[in-house]
């Protein structure tokens, strides 16, 4: 392996050589391909029961992940039953930008990115430091950090309660009233508090590798909003549903409460020991420096400042169709936050990895990682393009959200569809990127240009094609993001194969175009469309796996090996 971390020798010689497989093989050693979830670690004793233990992990956080994902379709439904895609809902969609961009900042990319790779450091410290009656590094970066941004956030909450009127006006002047927006900002504006605590128990249970709590929050908020909208939508309104965020997120924090205080005591050590303390957690403080944070909030901000363009540019069109591109978005996205719970699991093992210098082990974990998320969500993207006036349909046709709702939706779920691999990679190949814990600009810059080409194609492309052309531009974007990252990953932080990487999601990328394709074509022959989405839930998947064997995609044939292996052969 080059040092230079450019991974040159990796790369297939000839144009006509077969690409090296992603995914695991079943039952190959260190040597080779290895399966799911098994580390090539150089001396083989911890690695199968790792394996086992992150296999378990992602399987538990599916499960609540889609628990999950499903009382969030259960949330949108109530709202477009009770508010349709009309004023009301658009103005609730404008408060919802602040708990979105709080949990994409506090919660999913940016505390994981920073106290992840400093918890790992710290874990590993405490293990080296074992036996020798050393101060404990966990407890000390709890105490250094969290006071601190517990006043922090505070303090931001408050500004925004103050401000919520500039912010509805910065975020969509084109609304004839903003009052019934500005009061739904205020009442989510506490996420900006409750998220970042939320954010904080997560990276630490992560770290310590305890998946459960972290994977279980949404289902505590979505019961929140649920519950106060179900509650109260007829006295206050679409202000219950905002009422509900904030309630929901109180909850967020109460679910990870035990475990953090189980796992992370904050007993603060005697006095006269504080001094030599504060020696020895001193060299964690370079992993949450400003050298490090500012490149990571730029990141995460630019990231999701894609939504404020997308609505910036929507309030200017007619009434609904923020709401339109949001019910899309949450349902097309749902395959892209399926696929990133792999990288969410991993991304403990990939920080740990590069803490100890091992950056085979976080080469092949990550390689693994892209291969399965893009299969994940390329297969999602294929149900999508197929079935989307059907999956719509099912979801959301009902009271004040009709026909003309359900079709204009899908149309742009399908145009969202088409920059989910570009989300999805962007996500999984951020979290190496903020691995090491140092300072790194690039995956900023390559968000900025990604924004920068969202904004160019939004203003070129919304005034002709309203909530279709925002859609568009979403993708082109992201997926210029996707590119950049993966291009840069390989020579920068961890030595990936670029070529045999691109090579195989492009692969699946043409099995997915055909299975979408199958699907969209064969959807309208089942009026029903209940029996249409249940037909295609069959239909996709065999054309994919059929298409990748075609396309003698080494990804989906280790896969299909590995469960013919498993469950046909009893082995």
């Amino acid at each position: 392996m080059s040092e230079s971390g450019t991974g040159t020798e990796a790369e297939p010689r000839t144009a006509g050589a077969a690409a090296p497989t992603l995914l695991p093989a079943p039952g190959s050693g260190p040597e080779g391909p290895l399966a799911p979830g098994t580390e090539a670690e150089p001396t083989g004793g911890e690695a199968p029961r790792l394996g086992s233990f992150l296999a378990r992990a992602a399987a538990a956080t599916a499960v609540l992940t889609v628990l999950g994902a499903v009382l969030g379709l259960v949330r949108d439904q109530a709202i477009a039953r009770y508010f349709g895609a009309s004023d009301a809902s658009d103005a609730f969609l404008i408060a919802w930008t602040v708990p979105e961009m709080a949990a994409t900042l506090l919660i999913e990319d940016g505390m994981a990115l920073l106290l992840v790779p400093a918890f790992s450091l710290a874990l590993t410290r405490r293990a080296a430091d074992e036996g020798r009656g050393e101060s404990d590094p966990v407890r000390d970066l709890v105490a250094a950090t969290l006071p601190r941004l517990f006043l922090l956030l505070s303090g931001g909450a408050a500004l925004l309660i103050a401000g919520a009127p500039w912010v509805v006006g910065v975020l969509a002047p084109g609304l004839a009233d903003p009052r019934l927006a500005v009061d739904c900002t205020r009442l989510t504006a506490v996420t900006v508090l409750t998220f970042g605590i939320t954010g904080y128990f997560s990276a630490a249970l992560r770290a310590h590798r305890s998946f459960l709590p972290p994977a279980g929050v949404y289902v505590a908020y979505n019961i929140g909003i649920i519950g106060m909208t179900l509650a109260l939508h007829a006295v206050w309104g679409v202000r219950a549903a905002a009422a509900g965020v904030a309630v929901g997120s109180a909850l967020m924090i109460l679910t990870q409460l035990p475990m953090f205080l189980k796992l992370v005591p904050l007993a603060r050590p005697r006095l006269p020991r504080f001094r030599r303390r504060r020696r020895r957690a001193a060299p964690t403080a370079p992993l949450l420096g400003f050298a490090v944070l500012a490149p990571v909030v730029l990141f995460v901000v630019s990231r999701q400042s894609q939504v404020l363009v997308e609505r910036f540019l929507a309030s200017t069109l007619p009434a609904g169709a923020i709401s339109h591109l949001n019910y899309a978005q949450k349902v097309a996205q749902m395959p892209m936050v399926l696929s990133l719970m792999i990288c969410t699991v991993t991304f403990p093992v990939v920080a740990q990895a590069m803490a100890a210098g091992n950056r085979e082990k976080a080469r092949l974990r990550v390689e693994r990682d892209l291969a399965l998320a893009g299969m994940v969500v390329l297969l999602g993207t294929a149900v999508v393009l197929g079935y989307a006036p059907q999956i719509i349909e099912v979801l959301f046709q009902r009271g004040a959200f009709d026909v003309s709702d359900t079709e204009t939706t899908a149309q742009v779920m399908r145009v969202y569809a088409l920059g989910l691999l570009g989300h999805c990679l962007v996500g999984a190949l951020s979290r190496p990127f903020f691995s090491s814990g140092r300072p790194t600009w690039f995956p900023a810059f390559a968000m900025g240009t990604g924004l920068i080409v969202t904004m160019g194609a939004g203003y070129a492309l919304t005034y002709r094609f309203g909530v279709d052309g925002i859609a568009t531009a979403n993708a082109i974007g992201i997926s210029t993001t996707a590119l950049l990252l993966l291009m840069g990953l390989g020579t920068r932080v961890v030595p990936i194969r670029t070529r045999a990487v691109a090579f195989s999601l492009g692969r699946l990328a043409g099995a997915a175009l055909a299975a979408g394709a199958a699907g969209w074509a064969a959807a309208p022959l089942v009026p029903d469309p209940l029996l249409s989405l249940a037909a295609g839930c069959l239909l996709v998947p065999s054309v994919f796996f059929l298409t990748g064997l075609a396309l003698r995609s080494p990804d989906v044939a280790s896969l299909l090996a590995l469960i013919r292996r498993r469950f046909l052969d009893g082995r």
